[in-house]
C-alpha cells in the first residue's frame, strides 16, 4: 500500500524549464549578448547541454556544486581563463533572472490538496538543499513537504538506488510504500522502480509517442498531468492492475 508520495522538483512541481528560458534570455540581453546564441531556444538548448555535462561530471563526483557552476559558466561564453569571481558574479546575474520567473505548474497545488492528508509528502532533488529549500518557500509549497533531500547533500544522485532509499529512511517507510513522481521517464521513474519504489512519469510534454514501439517500461507509469495523479494512487494494488495511464 502506497503511504508516501515522493517528488522532484524541477519540470514536476516547478516550471524550471519556462523560468530558465526567460531567465537565460533576459540576462543575455543584459550582458549585451542578445542574439549571439542564435534564437532564445538556441540559447537555452546550449545552456542545457552544459548544463548537463557538467551536472554528469558533479553527479561523479570530479567536481562540487559550485565548481561545476563555474565550469557551465566558462564554457556557455567559451572563457576557459574566466575567474572563480567572474564566473560567479555572471552565474549570480542569471538567478536573479531566473528567479524572477519562478512559478508552480496550476496543477499542482490542486493535486497536493487531494492527495492530503490521505498521503505523507517529501522531496528527492538533484539539486542542493540551500538552492531547493529557498524555492520551494518562495513558491510557498515547502510546508507541504515532511522531508528535502538533495544530491548535493546525500552525495547520490538519481537515478541511484542509494538516493531514493535514502529519502525513504529519512519517511521511516520501505520502498514499497513510496510512489515517486518526476518529469524525467529514466532518472525518475525508473530509477524508482529500480529502488524498489512506484515509479511515476509525469509526462506533461506527451513525449511517450517518441518511444520505441511506444511502449513503456516494465512496472513505469504515466500520466500527463498532477490531475491524474489522485486516481491512480487510490487504485492501488501496487499497481498491478493494467493501469489506464500506460
Amino acid at each position: 500500500m502506497i503511504e508516501a508520495v515522493l517528488w522532484d522538483i524541477d519540470d514536476t512541481l516547478f516550471d524550471y524549464t519556462g523560468a530558465d528560458r526567460t531567465g537565460l534570455s533576459r540576462h543575455l540581453a543584459q550582458e549585451g549578448l542578445a542574439g549571439a546564441y542564435g534564437t532564445p531556444a538556441d540559447a537555452l538548448a546550449l545552456w542545457r547541454t552544459i548544463t548537463d555535462r557538467h551536472w554528469d561530471r558533479f553527479a561523479a563526483g570530479r567536481v562540487d556544486f559550485q565548481g561545476q557552476r563555474r565550469d557551465r559558466v566558462r564554457d556557455f561564453l567559451a572563457r576557459p581563463e574566466l575567474t572563480d569571481a567572474g564566473a560567479d558574479a555572471w552565474f549570480d546575474g542569471y538567478v536573479a533572472h531566473y528567479r524572477a520567473a519562478w512559478a508552480v505548474f496550476p496543477d499542482v497545488v490542486p493535486a497536493l490538496d487531494a492527495l492530503t492528508p490521505g498521503y505523507r509528502h517529501g522531496v528527492l532533488s538533484n539539486s542542493s538543499g540551500a538552492n531547493q529549500e529557498v524555492k520551494l518557500r518562495e513558491l510557498g509549497l515547502r510546508g507541504r513537504f515532511e522531508v528535502l533531500l538533495c544530491a548535493a547533500e546525500l552525495g547520490v544522485s538519481k537515478p541511484a538506488a542509494e538516493a531514493f532509499r535514502a529519502a525513504c529512511e529519512a519517511m521511516g517507510l520501505a520502498p514499497g510504500a513510496v510512489a515517486y513522481v518526476g518529469d524525467r521517464l529514466d532518472i525518475d521513474a525508473e530509477g524508482a522502480r529500480d529502488a524498489g519504489l512506484a515509479g511515476i512519469w509525469l509526462d506533461r510534454s506527451g513525449t511517450a509517442g517518441a518511444l520505441a514501439e511506444g511502449v513503456l517500461p516494465e512496472g513505469v507509469h504515466r500520466i500527463t498531468g498532477l490531475t491524474e495523479l489522485p486516481a491512480l494512487l487510490a487504485g492501488d494494488t501496487r499497481f498491478g492492475a493494467e493501469s489506464p495511464f500506460r
